[in-house]
């Protein structure tokens, strides 16, 4: 009997563990990398199976430690009856520590211990723009004249699981990469280049850390005037866009009156008249503004942005775009920018 007895707390007691490390290990790593490269945005994904997907749950890295995500709160994605949670965080050239993580949640107190990735470094590449990604696109881009001898090169830029705020080229005069928006993953920002007016292809490589390998963007140098900036603000195809709108309705006028002489059909008439109408709101001339002498043209409508030149005289010009406190002007012929709000002249 005492035998049975001690059978039986043995079996308790067994049961009782695994219980309780059941519930240690509600939470776990489902993606902890064990090497990233340098200056790499990398992801750490953790798994909570089988909890409800309204479970409200509190994610804390140990706030000792140095090395924190880039978002406090983590980018959830509910998977039928599992739930993930991807934080982000930044290699720099050292191995690094990822925290203990201390978790909430409605059924008690969690945590996991810490981790340690390894840092590799990438075999040099005479173009690349030292960027690491996932993926990277030019989403569109403008050119134009900087001065007598250099052209200034402005891409709008998207990325995943990017350090685009590193990017750069070295084998340029001037680059840098401005009004970075991050989200989680995603990233975005616009990058500038000054490059030699002699030059007409800009090429760079940037690292796919899917791939493990360098991929090559590029992008045509050529200089466009100023009109087809001026709907466009970072996208110059978007005036080819432009022209056949035109072309368009001036088909459409030719057709409908030709079509009201043959048929007498005021029907066609009617609406040859509203497409000329259309038609000529493509031509109305720009609204003109005046820039203080002195003011700084920035080459993007940032308040952060560079400064690539300043106004050397009170300057009439024509408009060209606005946006949040900046208006987009064409100062000299090709040279084109932003001026904020405030350096216009006071009439």
């Amino acid at each position: 009997m005492q035998h049975f007895r001690s059978v039986w707390l043995v079996i308790a007691l067994i049961f009782a563990y695994t219980t309780l490390l059941s519930a240690q290990n509600e939470f776990k790593y489902s993606y902890m990398p064990k090497k990233v490269y340098e200056n790499q945005l990398f992801p750490v994904t953790v798994i909570a199976p089988g909890e409800k997907t309204e479970s409200k749950r509190q994610f804390t890295f140990d706030s000792s430690s140095k090395i924190q995500p880039l978002f406090k709160e983590p980018l959830t994605i509910h998977n039928g009856p599992d739930s993930f949670y991807t934080f982000y965080f930044k290699a720099s050239n050292v191995d690094i520590r990822i925290p203990r993580l201390f978790i909430s949640s409605e059924s008690g107190e969690h945590s996991l211990g810490p981790n340690t990735v390894f840092i590799e470094s990438l075999e040099p590449h005479e173009e690349f723009c030292h960027v690491l990604a996932a993926d990277m696109k030019i989403k569109n881009s403008q050119v134009s004249n900087y001065d007598e001898k250099r052209h200034i090169v402005t891409l709008s830029v998207e990325a995943f699981e990017a350090n685009l705020e590193d990017m750069k080229l070295d084998k340029v005069e001037e680059s840098g990469v401005e009004n970075i928006k991050r989200d989680f993953a995603k990233v975005e920002g616009e990058f500038y280049v000054v490059l030699p007016v002699e030059d007409k292809l800009l090429k760079f490589a940037y690292f796919n850390t899917i791939k493990k390998q360098y991929e090559f963007l590029e992008v045509p140098v050529e200089v466009v005037d100023a009109s087809v900036t001026t709907q466009s603000d970072l996208n110059p195809k978007e005036d080819s866009f432009e022209k056949l709108k035109k072309y368009t309705f001036m088909s459409l006028v030719g057709f409908f009156f030709i079509m009201f002489l043959f048929k007498r059909d005021f029907f066609y008439l009617v609406f040859g008249v509203v497409s000329f109408i259309t038609l000529l709101t493509f031509y109305i001339p720009h609204k003109k503004i005046c820039v203080k002498q002195g003011a700084p043209l920035y080459i993007l409508p940032t308040h952060t942005s560079t400064v690539s030149t300043k106004i050397d005289q009170k300057l009439d010009t024509m408009l060209l775009s606005e946006r949040d406190g900046f208006k987009k002007v064409e100062y000299k012929e090709g040279v084109i920018g932003w001026i904020k709000n405030e350096d216009l002249c006071d009439h």
